[in-house]
């Protein structure tokens, strides 16, 4: 059974994105991030947990301990569409193989072209291929 498929599904039923699953290396633990337009609070947490718990029994799902929570202003981007969502943000990425002698970079989100994700850094534009990014998050304002 698909672990990350069956709690998308539960998100997505209680009108939620699934934004990323974290489990440890022997599913005690079962890590959950999920958000929503208007914002992540305590209830959609408690609202989450319990149909996750129902369902996870019913599935036969093992664990000890499940969290719910917010991706928190930091939120990864993990999804193509991701990139296309928060295009104009800052976001701070890391590449799987280095250019130019680099595999960080920061900038503002430029969104996406032929899958490839655009970037507007301090050193000019970058163009990179969605599966070249080993991972990225938003870098928050204040």
């Amino acid at each position: 059974m698909d672990i990350e498929r069956l709690v998308e599904q539960v998100a997505a039923g209680l009108g939620y994105e699934l934004v990323d699953l974290e489990m440890s290396p022997k599913g005690r633990l079962i890590r959950v991030f999920i958000d929503i337009e208007r914002g992540i609070n305590v209830d959609d947490c408690a609202a989450v947990s319990n149909q996750l718990s129902r369902v996870f029994e019913v599935e036969n799902v093992d664990y000890d301990r499940l969290e719910v929570s917010s991706p928190g202003l930091d939120r990864p981007l993990k999804k193509m569409a991701d990139f296309e969502r928060f295009a104009g943000s800052d976001i701070q990425l890391r590449l799987l193989m280095p250019v130019g002698n680099q595999r960080n970079f920061i900038g503002t989100l430029g969104g996406v072209v032929d899958d490839k994700v655009l970037l507007n850094t301090e050193k000019g534009e970058f163009s990179f291929p969605f599966d070249e990014i080993e991972k990225a998050r938003l870098v928050p304002r204040f």
